[in-house]
C-alpha cells in the first residue's frame, strides 16, 4: 500500500514557494531600500609642479589619497546597492530584464567612477613629474 502525502505537504510546498518568491522580490527591490551612493567631489586643481613647494605637493598627494579612498567607498556602495539575485533563483523574464537593467546601470556607474579616479591620478602625476624634474639631482 502506498503512502499518500500528508495534508500538510501541499501547504509546506506553497509556503516554500512563497518564501522563495519573497527572497527574489526582496533582492529585486533592494536598490530602493538603499540610500543613494554619494559621488565624491574630485579635487578641482593641483599645485603647478613647476613652481610648487614640497609641502604643497605632499598636501596634494594626501588630497588624492583621500579622494581615492572616498571613491573606493562609492564603488563598494554601488556594488552593494545592486546585489545579484540569490543562486538558484527562478526569475521571470520581466525579473531577468530588471536584473540586467540594474547590472548595466551598476557597470556604468562603476566604470565612470574608475575613469574619474584615473583622470585625477593622471592630473596629479603630471604635476608630480614636473615637480620631480625641477629637483636637483641626488
Amino acid at each position: 500500500m502506498s503512502q499518500s502525502p500528508s495534508p500538510a505537504a501541499p501547504r509546506q510546498a506553497r509556503a516554500a514557494a512563497a518564501a522563495a518568491a519573497f527572497v527574489v522580490m526582496a533582492a529585486l527591490a533592494a536598490p530602493a531600500s538603499y540610500a543613494a551612493c554619494e559621488y565624491p567631489k574630485a579635487p578641482p586643481q593641483f599645485p603647478d609642479g613647476n613652481t610648487a613647494s614640497r609641502d604643497e605637493m605632499v598636501t596634494a598627494n594626501g588630497t588624492v589619497k583621500e579622494f581615492m579612498a572616498q571613491m573606493n567607498g562609492y564603488l563598494k556602495c554601488v556594488d552593494d546597492e545592486s546585489p545579484p539575485p540569490p543562486a538558484g533563483s527562478q526569475l521571470t523574464e520581466q525579473q531577468k530584464k530588471e536584473v540586467d537593467k540594474r547590472e548595466q546601470m551598476r557597470a556604468q556607474k562603476h566604470n565612470a567612477a574608475v575613469a574619474d579616479m584615473e583622470a585625477v591620478a593622471e592630473r596629479f602625476n603630471v604635476q608630480l613629474r614636473a615637480f620631480k624634474a625641477k629637483q636637483p639631482p641626488k
